[in-house]
């Protein structure tokens, strides 16, 4: 069963993004999107399960929305992006998937993490 975690690191600051909002869908077949969960990151900028223990993913195509508007303005500090949608598919129902977002007010960057 696949599960998923995110980690979102402010690199402007070298720390973790803490307090930042973002939610977790699934595309269905309709092309439509379809809400499995909303989150915030822990002090570590972690979301370590972004669903129950024991629910299993499907394969499929997932968007992850980050509130990058809001993570900054509570700090405070400029952006450019007002969110970050990050959209992954996952091939195979057995693995685990990491979806880590490095952040700054004016760029970002993602990647399949471990």
């Amino acid at each position: 069963m696949s599960t998923l975690s995110t980690h979102v690191l402010d690199t402007s600051l070298g720390l973790p993004a803490q307090d930042l909002a973002l939610t977790l869908e699934q595309q269905n077949p309709d092309g439509n999107w379809r809400e499995l969960a909303r989150a915030r990151t822990n002090t570590d900028g972690r979301v370590p399960a972004l669903l129950p223990p024991g629910t299993a993913m499907a394969q499929g195509i997932y968007r992850l929305t980050f509130d990058t508007a809001g993570y900054f303005r509570a700090r405070k500090s400029p952006g450019f992006y007002p969110y970050v949608q990050v959209v992954f598919e996952l091939t195979s129902s057995t693995d685990h998937c990491h979806v880590p977002l490095l952040l700054s007010p004016f760029g970002y960057s993602t990647y399949r993490g471990s």
